[in-house]
Formats: structure tokens, sequence, C-alpha cells
């Protein structure tokens, strides 16, 4: 068998993707030791050299692809997504600039390219992406009509939560997480605008309760067309199976029928 043959077979096997999940996964662990100064400061060399192992089997899965696939490589973006995880590790000075240092722990987010389940579910979130974005573009409309209103309203009397748009729409942003809102907001405002929940009760009912559900229904169902379509190609692939099989005894049940007549 060509050694190109060989490589695709190992990178295609189950059990090279179970090593890589496990080498992501001991290299998560050795980038979360590295923020413990007690760890480092006792065993950092021990750490420090199992990431540059962990890089290294990154590094090498990543060319044997490239052998493999060639200029294919980049048609598949989970491969250009892995490109760009492990590229940055190996951009000049990363050692030394600390932004960079932190962006290794993006090499966690590769378990999502090798484990089946979890690429289903982002899949199934970017093909909600466009339906979000009109949700998104409501609830921006929404907060901009909010915080000009706010700030007509509440701005002189509470400025620190009201008293330009930037501070209405965050004020907006919490009152919408039901984070303190209303004893952090709009019970004191309250104090000096009794009628102000009339203004914030419809608020939260028409962003916490309608459009934030809006986001989460275009979620499910993209999930659960994902899962539709795994579960298709899941009976097309038993059905192939099967065919194949039906054929291959077809095909030997002449030669059977000869073989008991010679008999």
């Amino acid at each position: 068998m060509p050694l190109i043959q060989r490589m695709s077979a190992v990178l295609e096997a189950a059990r090279f993707g179970h090593f890589i999940t496990a080498v992501i996964l001991v290299n998560a662990v050795t980038l979360g030791l590295e923020t413990s100064p007690y760890v480092m400061a006792r065993i950092g060399g021990i750490v420090h050299l199992i990431d540059e192992i962990c890089l290294s089997i990154f590094v090498l899965e990543i060319l044997a692809k490239l052998i493999v696939s060639k200029h294919r490589f980049f048609l598949s973006g989970w491969n250009v997504f892995d490109f760009l995880i492990v590229g940055i590790a190996l951009v000049p000075g990363a050692q030394g600039l600390s932004v960079l240092r932190a962006l290794r722990i993006l090499r966690v987010l590769r378990v999502i390219s090798v484990a089946p389940s979890l690429r289903r579910v982002v899949e199934g979130f970017i093909t909600a992406l466009p339906g979000m974005g009109s949700v998104f573009l409501l609830m921006a409309i929404i907060f901009y009509i909010g915080s000009v209103i706010s700030t007509k309203l509440f701005g002189e009397a509470f400025p620190q939560w009201f008293g330009n748009l930037g501070d209405s729409a965050y004020s907006l942003f919490q009152i919408m997480t039901l984070e303190s809102w209303s004893m952090g907001i709009v019970r004191p405002v309250m104090e000096v605008f009794p009628y102000a929940w009339v203004f914030f009760v419809p608020f939260i009912m028409v962003t916490t309760f309608a459009v934030v559900n809006l986001l989460v229904g275009l979620i499910v169902n993209s999930m659960q067309d994902a899962h539709s379509v795994e579960d298709t190609e899941r009976t097309d692939a038993y059905r192939d199976q099967v065919l194949a099989r039906l054929e291959a005894i077809e095909q030997r049940l002449p030669q059977q029928s000869e073989e008991i007549l010679k008999k």
C-alpha cells in the first residue's frame, strides 16, 4: 500500500481521532496549570515540555493532512479552523507576547473539529445565524428606541444610568438580563418617576420574554434540522450497506448453484 494511502487510513481511523482528542484534553490541562504560580514553580519545566509535545503532535497532524489532501485540505472549513488554531502558536514572537500566549488556550476548541457531535452543534448554530441576524437587528432597533426614550425621560435625574445613549443602552441591557434590574435601577428611578414602570415593564416583556425566546427558538430548530440530517445520513448509509450485501449475495448465488449442480 502506498505511503499516502496508509497515512490517509491512519488519519481516518477512529483510534487516531480518540488519540487527538486525548492530546487536546491533556494540552488543555497543561495550559490551565501554567496559570498557577505554585505549580509552575515546582514542575514548570515538565508542564512546558508537555505543551511542546502536544503542539508538535498537532503540527504533525496538520502536515499529514496537507500531504494527503493537498489543496483540498483548505476546502474544508474545519481543516482551516484547525490550521489557524495551531498556527497561532507558531507565529514569531508568540512566546513573548502575552496576548498570543493567552490565545494558545484556543487549541482546546479543536475538540469541536474532532468530535462529530460537537461539530453538529456548531453547524446547527451557524445555520441559525441568518435568522438570528434578523432578530439582532430587531433587538438593536428596540434598544435604540428605548435608549432615546430613557435618556430623554431619566437622563437628567440619573446621569450615571441614562446620561447618554451609551449609558442608557448598557442600563437597558442590564435590565433585559434581569440582573439587579428592579432594586438596582428601576425602583430608584420610580422613587423620582412613579410611573416609570410603564416604560420598563413593557421593555422587559418585549426583549427578555419575546425577542430572546425568538433566538432560542431559532437555535433549537437548527439543532433539530441538524439531527434530522444526521438521521437521514445514517439511514442512507445503512441502506447502502444492505444493498451492497444483497448484490454480493446475488453474485454468489449463480456460482453456488453451479457448484451444487456439479456435485
